[in-house]
């Protein structure tokens, strides 16, 4: 399992699972997702971000960012839409940064989450 997530500036972090979950979640909830829904898409994705990361020592955010948007496409296309939304209302592509609370995230009515 990756230990360490590679940002975007090159800095690194211990990889937090719940950290992706929280990004795909603030998608979701941008979307307008009903919570039933919001739940499935936000396990399902995460699993497959996850083995992603299970298979490394350690990962680029862009890579798990990637990962999580194919799956998105694939599963729920109205939530990376969302997500892409948000990156170019930024003005930039934000990675996952693993920490819910950054700037890189999407911000919901409920508080920011990262993306």
């Amino acid at each position: 399992m990756a230990n360490e997530v590679i940002k975007k500036d090159g800095s690194r972090e211990p990889f937090d699972a719940e950290k992706i979950r929280n990004s795909i979640r603030a998608a979701c909830q941008e979307a307008g997702l009903e919570e039933g829904r919001k739940n499935e898409v936000v396990e399902q994705v995460a699993k497959v971000a996850i083995e992603l990361a299970d298979s490394k020592e350690e990962i680029a955010t862009s890579e798990i960012k990637e990962k999580i948007l194919s799956e998105l496409d694939n599963v729920e296309p109205s939530v990376s839409a969302a997500w892409r939304k948000y990156e170019e209302t930024k003005g930039e592509t934000p990675e996952t940064s693993e920490t819910p609370e950054t700037s890189e995230t999407p911000k919901t009515s409920e508080g920011s989450t990262d993306v």
